[in-house]
């Protein structure tokens, strides 16, 4: 598995793990992989706090970072993000709001207490304006290596400082011709994710896109994203041409992971069967689990979906009266994951995930050199 990228990273295998929870991170880069803290869920001054801590128990092992910024962004250079949340909030069309209230109170959810501080009133997701800053911060820490972008090649001067800063640039993609921008946008790793994955992700699934963005971008290293858990898919992806493999909904299920225990026991019992790919968190096509919030925002009377960031504000509504009523939430708590998640049955540590991976890809390996013997 020492791939040529894997080499370039100084890691022992090519899985990037991406997380939202630090201790996931710190745990799979020190089993090997390189983990990758998603940001999107923190303000700026809370990533700083997280990257000190996982630069303070991760040893000489590197880790990443992912980011989500889009290339062309109307509020990029808004410096006051309260200003930006009140300008981004006034946009959103009260109806909007009130139908997702709807939602939360048909299913029984309660509102929040008075005065609390509810998860919208403070977080501005998905702009270039607070990606910009968790840019700025991972560059003071020199053991992030890669920054990663969920939206493919970030601006043109944010692409110039992460290379002139010597980390490696990653983008995601969806089909060969987003991948062939990013390339010719300067990334250095294409992460091809099938529609398979949890998250945004396109229409192509993975055993069609995966070789078809390799041939297209060749010589970049590729990485194969959607719908990987096991050893033996690790083993296909690299046949097909990647150097390795991005993966995000394995990690959910692991102990060190932050989910509340509900979402865990969603996860748990859930079949790949039971995904879908829906607008109603991100106003972008975001495969989750089905529930009654996902399939409210389908209904006949159900308004639009708002483009993102927007649908993001209205949708954490939802994402935080779970996390403060998790018993009562379980109709309509928002859960991205993967097809992947009907092989998720049972709580693993972290390190223990990368071992059995690396252990199945070699099983796999094995099975498949006695079929290139022509004796």
């Amino acid at each position: 598995m020492r791939t040529s990228l894997a080499e370039r990273l100084g890691i022992d295998a090519p899985i990037f793990a991406f997380s939202h929870c630090r201790d996931v991170v710190v745990e799979a880069s020190k089993a090997g992989a390189i983990g990758v803290l998603g940001c999107v869920g923190f303000t700026p001054e809370e990533l700083e706090v997280q990257l000190d801590w996982i630069d303070a128990r991760i040893g000489d092992k590197p880790y990443g970072i992912d980011v989500v910024m889009p290339e062309k962004d109307p509020w990029a250079e808004e410096q006051d993000l309260n200003r930006l949340h009140e300008k981004l909030k006034s946009m959103i069309p009260p109806e909007t709001i009130a139908y997702a209230k709807k939602i939360l109170a048909d299913n029984g959810v309660p509102e929040m207490p008075e005065g609390a501080q509810h998860e919208g009133d403070y977080l501005i997701r998905s702009t270039a304006a607070t990606a910009r800053r968790h840019v700025e911060i991972a560059l003071k820490h020199p053991k992030v290596r890669l920054v990663a972008n969920a939206l493919g090649a970030p601006p043109a001067d944010v692409t110039r400082l992460i290379k002139d800063n010597g980390r490696v640039l990653a983008g995601l993609c969806g089909e060969v011709s987003q991948g062939k921008k990013h390339a010719d946008a300067g990334v250095d790793i294409i992460i091809a994710q099938g529609t398979e994955g949890g998250g945004h992700t396109g229409e192509i699934g993975s055993m069609v896109l995966w070789p078809e963005v390799v041939e297209a971008v060749a010589p970049i290293p590729v990485l194969a994203a959607g719908g990987v858990g096991s050893g033996a898919q690790i083993a296909a992806a690299l046949m097909l041409g990647a150097q390795g493999v991005w993966t995000g909904s394995l990690w959910l299920t692991t102990i060190e992971s932050d989910l509340t225990e509900h979402q865990r026991e969603l996860l748990l019992a859930a079949r790949s069967r039971d995904t879908t790919r829906s607008k109603s968190l991100t106003g972008k096509p975001c495969r989750m689990l089905k529930n009654e919030w996902t399939k409210a925002w389908e209904a006949p009377d159900a308004p639009k979906t708002l483009p993102l960031p927007l649908q993001d504000i209205v949708a954490a509504e939802a994402t935080g009266r779970a996390r403060a009523y998790p018993d009562k939430a379980r109709a309509v708590t928002i859960n991205p994951v993967g097809q992947i998640v009907g092989r998720l049955n049972e709580l693993e540590r972290t390190r223990d995930v990368v071992y059995r991976l690396i252990e199945e890809y070699y099983a796999a390996t094995e099975r498949f050199k006695p079929l290139m013997s022509w004796e």
